[in-house]
């Protein structure tokens, strides 16, 4: 691939990242990426044969995102387990509420099932540390698998429910600290000193 043709397909993912954020991901149709990227609408098939190896690789680009947030929160990696499940809870629910449509996108199945342009591999790592955390903060469960699963599944309800509204409706609160530490305590147990 030429200097240029990498450039444009960049540029395609770009557009993609600019108008998920902007409109949500019910707007990534091929015909207005390639407008705004100011290109012919089949221009986009060069790079990308399929509708959903272009939306896969603006999703990738969410995955980075969320991941490098992730590294930033954990830091050094010298706070303890459960520290450390609680910035990476409070990333994920931010990312999750303050990027809706690019939030969306990276958890459609199809994306995922598919395996284009390996975006699974760009989202287990993230499974992966949330395994290796729980299982370091909960050295007696016997599946740590199951467990990140389950508080991986109520971290993505509290987005869903509070982007909604309904959380916030409901629990009279503007602030989903409360539910995220109710879900480490369901999780892992209580926390010690508490």
């Amino acid at each position: 691939m030429t200097e240029s043709e990498k450039g444009l397909r960049d540029r395609l993912v770009d557009v993609g990242v600019e108008l998920v954020a902007g409109e949500g991901a019910q707007a990534l149709t091929l015909r207005e990426i390639a407008r705004r990227a100011g290109v012919s609408h089949g221009a986009p098939r060069r790079y990308f044969p399929t509708h959903l190896e272009l939306l896969s690789a603006i999703a990738r680009r969410g995955f980075a995102d969320l991941a490098g947030r992730v590294t930033a929160a954990l830091g050094d990696g010298t706070a303890s387990p459960r520290t450390q499940l609680a910035a990476l809870g409070r990333v994920y629910l931010d990312f999750a509420l303050g990027n809706r449509g690019m939030y969306e996108l990276m958890f459609r199945h199809d994306l995922l099932e598919s395996g284009h342009l390996g975006l699974r591999d760009t989202s287990l790592p993230l499974f992966g540390l949330l395994v290796d955390l729980v299982g370091r903060a909960c050295p007696h469960t016997a599946d740590a698998r199951t467990v990140a699963g389950s508080l991986w599944a109520n971290l993505h309800g509290i987005a869903q429910l509070w982007g909604w509204g309904s959380l916030p409706l409901a629990t009279g609160t503007g602030d989903f600290t409360p539910l995220l530490r109710t879900a480490l305590d369901a999780h892992l147990g209580p926390e010690q000193g508490r």
